[in-house]
């Protein structure tokens, strides 16, 4: 494994990203979930767990990881009695409205991108991530637009699933995996994205009780230090965050090789407008 790849792992994700999560942020959710009868947790278990198929709550539960299974089987059960195949093709429909307001013509320039996309994405080896697996085993999309977001979601699905395989490795179950990333960092420059205490009870479905008792647990482990003003990782726990991102590059790196550089530069243009739309977290609307 080379310190490039692992490099390059790290630049797909923080370019490529914004493109895959405009499906869990944008004015089309609403309508979505309301034409389904769903509220926001079952719409967005039941569009992201759709590829497992008639998976048992438990299973689905499993693959997400830091969410409270209570949460995701009760959303589960929901999104199954409406379908799990009308789900999926309205959360597409929601998407190629949002792209085709986003991007107007720019959807059609995407179409040189795919082939090697296509290529990237179809020699990963899925074998132990089941997200990852999943949506790689989904149709390719005829619409540009959505043809890459499928893409990109099989990136960044099995991306995930190489995250949480370093999660179990040092020790920290769904809970203390999300209470460990929302610690305070002792190095402030260090770039992340964080939901924030209040945002990851709220979507993640644990209780205050839950989050009292995982710093705790972090505590005894010497990965936090508890303050007045939340908890903040200390020295080990900091080495410790660095350590499973670090190793997490290196396990997407080795297999992602080095060949996607240029794509991945080349498909920045079509991120920029995402951004520039203002609908996701911490962006606004550029004129």
């Amino acid at each position: 494994m080379s310190t490039e790849q692992a490099a390059i792992a790290r630049r797909a994700y923080e370019t490529l990203e914004p493109f895959h999560v405009l499906a869990y942020f944008n004015p089309g959710l609403g309508d979505a979930q309301t034409d389904l009868g769903l509220d926001g947790h079952a719409f967005y278990v039941g569009a992201r767990g759709a590829p497992m198929g008639e998976a048992t709550g438990a299973v689905v539960a499993a693959a997400f990881y830091n969410f409270s299974p209570a949460l995701i089987e009760s959303a589960w059960d929901r999104a199954r009695a409406v379908g799990l195949e009308k789900v999926a093709e309205r959360r597409y429909a929601m998407l190629d409205e949002q792209y085709r307001a986003i991007l107007g013509d720019a959807c059609e320039r995407i179409t040189p991108l795919l082939p090697e996309y296509e290529k990237a994405v179809g020699g990963l080896p899925v074998s132990g991530r089941p997200l990852g697996a999943a949506r790689a085993s989904t149709p390719i999309p005829d619409a540009p637009h959505l043809a890459l977001w499928r893409h990109l979601s099989v990136l960044r699905e099995w991306r995930g699933d190489n995250h949480i395989a370093e999660l179990i490795g040092h020790g920290l179950d769904g809970i203390d995996a999300g209470v460990f990333h929302e610690a305070a960092l002792p190095d402030p420059t260090v770039r992340r994205r964080v939901m924030g205490h209040r945002f990851f009870l709220l979507t993640r479905g644990w209780s205050e009780d839950d989050w009292d008792a995982s710093v705790d647990r972090l505590a005894r482990r010497g990965l936090v230090e508890i303050g007045d003003d939340g908890h903040r990782l200390t020295s080990a726990g900091f080495d410790l965050y660095q350590d499973i991102e670090a190793r997490t590059d290196l396990l997407t790196g080795a297999s992602l090789g080095t060949d996607v550089a240029d794509l991945i530069e080349r498909t920045r243009p079509f991120v920029k407008p995402v951004l520039d739309a203002g609908v996701l977290p911490g962006t606004s609307k550029k004129s």
